[in-house]
């Protein structure tokens, strides 16, 4: 299977168009399979006292103006449904309430994706599963006997999906990555695991890849200095060319693990040894 490579916009955009496509131009350059963005319904999400809270930002001063400026609608996920298709580069995003979770269904798109704090959420997660497309579950901030729900409610419904190890703080510390816990998933679920990563660089996420992850998702920025709570924890577009360049090779130099003489080296060995 091959390594699918997901660019994380998510709420990078900051509310502009223009820099969700450049954003996506990054992702298609650098050879990603897609880009996924983040939907919210504001006033469900969040409480009326959250909303009101003061928050200085350049476009107001509540966390209600910040939280309703990053919010894409219809006719700007219309636009990036055209341009993605127009790119040819698949696109989809993780929905934070079951109406977003609906909104996303008006679109001709081939995945899912369960963010960590949605693990908590069983309503939810059934209205995920019952469409049956592909989906890829974050697994941050769960233990594993909550894992087992989660897989349980997927597989019940027969609904394809695939876990990724994460650890859900921003940026994250490489000693809280334990990447040990992708094989930890794989050998208790049988099933495909990937890694989300939320740390600066990218050594980590090419560790994950040499533990022979199915899929990499990681967040893209234009700059880590704009405004934005993931940004610090995002990959500029030169690292993000080199990271997926780099963990494809990765992925190829793993091989099958069957020991075997390779055809350059047999005329090595007849000049070295002989025969």
């Amino acid at each position: 299977m091959s390594l699918f490579i997901i660019a994380e916009i998510g709420i990078n955009h900051n509310g502009d168009l223009d820099i969700a496509r450049r954003l996506i131009d990054v992702a298609k350059t650098s050879g990603a399979d897609a880009v996924k963005f983040q939907k919210r319904t504001v006033d469900l999400v969040y409480t009326k006292e959250e909303l009101a809270k003061p928050r200085e930002h350049p476009w107001g001063t509540t966390n209600g103006d910040l939280k309703r400026r990053l919010e894409f609608g219809l006719e700007e996920y219309k636009e990036i449904d055209r341009y993605c298709r127009s790119r040819e580069i698949e696109w989809f995003a993780s929905a934070w309430d079951i109406e977003s979770q609906n909104f996303l269904r008006g679109f001709d798109i081939k995945y899912n994706k369960v963010a960590s704090a949605m693990l908590f959420k069983p309503e939810f997660l059934k209205v995920v599963a019952e469409e049956r497309k592909y989906t890829f579950i974050s697994t941050g901030m769960a233990e594993l006997d909550h894992l087992d729900k989660v897989v349980e409610t997927f597989r019940a419904a027969q609904c394809p999906f695939e876990l990724m190890h994460t650890n859900s703080t921003y940026p994250m510390k490489p000693e809280d990555a334990n990447l040990r816990c992708i094989e930890t998933l794989r050998r208790r679920y049988g099933c495909a695991v990937g890694y989300s990563g939320h740390e600066v660089g990218l050594a980590v996420s090419f560790g994950a890849a040499a533990l022979g992850i199915t899929s990499l998702e990681r967040h893209i920025t234009l700059d880590r200095a704009m405004f934005g709570s993931d940004q610090a924890a995002s990959v500029e577009p030169s690292g993000f060319m080199n990271l997926c360049g780099a963990a494809r090779k990765i992925q190829l130099a793993l091989g099958d693990g069957v020991k075997r003489v390779t055809g350059g080296e047999l005329a090595i060995r007849k000049k070295l040894a002989g025969f």
